[in-house]
């Protein structure tokens, strides 16, 4: 590797570094590299800076949190209904039992 090639990555990574943290950019630049709209780029950003300001996360992190607490909602519910649907089972079984026993005597 030449002498040319080494201090380019170093300086490249000198100028980036500073770029790293500033991770809300990445969504929008993208954004406008693919689709060139930079209407829809800047609403992206703002957006995400919108989002990041009133939560405190960035929009991925918020938006799967939102998702885990939906799907734990829908496993107590299912989880519940399937308690009751158990103990339904058992209790009409217990009264078919004794009503049987009760018919016998």
């Amino acid at each position: 590797m030449g002498i040319k090639k080494i201090l380019t990555y170093i300086v490249a990574c000198i100028i980036l570094t500073g770029c790293a943290q500033s991770t809300a950019m990445l969504g929008p630049a993208l954004t406008l590299a693919s689709s060139g709209k930079v209407s829809q780029a800047g609403l992206t950003f703002f957006t995400n800076k919108a989002v990041e300001k009133e939560t405190g996360m960035d929009t991925v992190s918020y938006v799967s949190k939102k998702i885990e607490q939906q799907n734990t909602k829908t496993k107590l519910k299912r989880d519940f209904k399937n308690l009751v649907k158990t103990n339904f089972i058992k209790t009409r079984e217990k009264l078919i039992l004794q009503d049987k026993s009760n018919t016998f005597n």
